[in-house]
């Protein structure tokens, strides 16, 4: 989990299946490599050649943070450290100043920097040579924790041509489930920095659960959408779980948009739709009736799953959902708090816990069911669940150590009958590796 931190390297064509390459980027005398992103420099505004790839990335040593290039001239197959490194050295105040976000806007680079609870702006017409342009932050949102791993990207509004900015940032402690959490701005971007549509106290979580961190988008994604993805951890305890090998995984990618609620505009997230692609098979149920004493599931079972249900929630209705990765002590479960328009994610059965003494919780994020239907959207893995309710409107993530042995899968309903419109159940094959040489 914490070490001397290297730049891995995987690709991909479809974003699900992927092939592990050599480490991009090796620590050296400079100092580890912190997070960044990276851009394809298409008009070789650098001059390190026309499609180079470069990686802006931080170099920490002795708590000093400053940022840098690297570029590759055969498709990120190999790097090279640009020689006049650093592009922005440390300023000598700021303990935290790492993570940057660069991408092309107009007729500039524009790159974002966390800093203590603050994102600062820089343009550049070459990549090596910035200028600070504006800043953000001063008591917005939540600043219970250090800011880090911000982004900005422009969403459209319920598929309108209206459109908004989204500025993301992840804060290293007070979210609502514990820890840290992904939270995100929508206001106005000039090209040179960002102002916020809202007031400074609110505070808007990407993700409900506890472990969504970190999130950053593709630049110019070739269709046009806006995808994201997250680190699944919590720095409560991510150096404990119980976990060899391995500390942390990836979340599935999320397609973003914008949704305007009676709240005011949200941020929606998706599944994207290649995951689709890990179907394997099929369990179908429509228009049945729910009842305490009944579980539909009872034959289906699976470690990895995705499950599509949509529920007619009644008046006299307490509580409805899914027990999932179930054993003979162990269930996590997933469902819908009908009187208090809550939906939700229990933990507190689901399997190892007694790394930290928080883990063992319920994540709850509210949500308001319109003509009294529900959606859900589950994804359940080996270690994680990943729900999306009434079309992303309210996302939960979080991570489970369940033992292997515990696949059963429960559908349940408390206080009275439901009525079940639509229930998918999907085994889920595994993403495998891709063998051939991608070039």
């Amino acid at each position: 989990m914490w070490g001397p931190m290297h730049w891995g390297h995987a690709v991909s064509h479809d974003l699900v299946n992927w092939k592990h390459l050599p480490i991009a980027l090796y620590p050296d005398e400079n100092g580890m490599i912190f997070s960044g992103s990276a851009v394809v420099d298409w008009n070789n505004t650098a001059g390190f050649g026309e499609r180079a790839l470069i990686a802006i990335f931080t170099y920490s040593k002795a708590h000093i943070e400053t940022q840098n290039l690297a570029y590759s001239a055969d498709k990120g197959h190999t790097w090279t450290k640009y020689t006049g490194n650093p592009v922005i050295p440390h300023d000598g105040h700021l303990h935290d100043f790492r993570d940057p976000k660069v991408f092309w806007h107009e007729d500039h680079w524009v790159m974002l920097l966390a800093a203590g609870d603050t994102v600062l702006f820089y343009i550049s017409s070459d990549l090596k040579n910035w200028e600070q342009s504006g800043s953000f932050g001063n008591g917005y949102g939540s600043t219970d924790g250090v800011w880090e791993t911000p982004d900005l990207f422009k969403l459209s509004v319920d598929n309108s041509l209206e459109t908004w900015w989204v500025l993301t940032v992840s804060a290293g402690n007070g979210h609502l489930a514990g820890g840290s959490g992904s939270q995100y701005f929508i206001g106005h971007f000039d090209g040179q920095s960002f102002t916020s549509e809202y007031p400074k106290d609110t505070v808007l979580w990407a993700d409900f659960g506890a472990d969504y961190y970190a999130p950053q988008s593709w630049n110019a994604e070739p269709n046009g959408r806006c995808l994201m993805i997250g680190w699944m951890n919590n720095w409560q305890y991510a150096t404990a779980i119980p976990t060899s090998g391995w500390r942390g995984a990836f979340s599935i990618l999320r397609e973003l948009s914008l949704k305007r609620t009676e709240e005011g505009l949200r941020l929606v997230q998706q599944p994207f739709a290649e995951i689709q692609s890990l179907r394997n098979k099929n369990y179908h149920w429509q228009k049945e009736i729910l009842s305490p004493e009944k579980n539909l599931l009872a034959n289906v079972e699976g470690i990895s799953l995705e499950i599509l249900a949509e529920f007619q929630i009644m008046n006299n209705i307490d509580r409805l959902g899914f027990h999932v990765r179930v054993g003979d002590i162990e269930r996590t479960t997933i469902g819908y708090l009908a009187k208090e328009k809550k939906v939700f994610v229990d933990r507190t059965y689901s399997g190892r816990s007694d790394f930290h003494k928080d883990f063992a919780r319920i994540h709850y994020a509210a949500l308001n069911c319109i003509d009294n239907l529900l959606r859900l959207h589950i994804f359940v893995d080996q270690c994680s669940v990943e729900v999306f309710a009434n079309d992303g409107l309210a996302v939960i993530t979080d991570c489970i150590f369940p033992s292997t042995e515990s696949t059963k899968l429960e559908i349940f309903v408390e206080g009275d009958k439901a009525t079940l419109n639509l229930l998918d159940v999907f085994q889920l094959s595994p993403a495998q590796y891709i063998i051939e040489e991608i070039l």
